[in-house]
């Protein structure tokens, strides 16, 4: 295992437990579609969050939100549609970024939600 795949489990797990700290329900986590992976599919109240995970360490150049490309919102976007159609959901759906940026030992955890518009792209 590489060392930004182990950052990148390390920053997943605390992504969660974020989430379900805020009252999150945890539906799936690295839940495949084709080639597509989604890190994250929560809910709270009755929407659905997609939820992609970026972690860093500090001295990265490019901040953790920033590397969510127009190609991966749209890869998020296709596997976010499959999942709804193979759940028969009926949900409003909503793309939210946890960004982590580890500073030694600690954490900085930033969650932007609506992230990103489906619609936009």
């Amino acid at each position: 295992m590489t060392n930004n795949i182990k950052i990148g489990d390390e920053g997943e797990i605390l992504a969660v437990a974020y989430l379900l700290k805020k009252g999150y329900k945890i539906l799936e986590k690295k839940w495949r579609f084709a080639h597509k992976e989604i890190d994250i599919i929560s809910k709270i109240d009755n929407i659905i969050v997609i939820v992609e995970v970026k972690t860093r360490k500090k001295n990265s150049i490019i901040n953790p939100a920033e590397a969510v490309t127009i190609k991966k919102q749209k890869h998020l976007i296709a596997a976010a549609q499959a999942y709804i159609e193979q759940n028969n959901l009926n949900n409003n759906i909503r793309f939210d970024i946890i960004s982590i940026v580890y500073s030694g030992n600690k954490a900085d955890i930033e969650h932007i939600e609506d992230a990103f518009y489906p619609y936009l792209l």
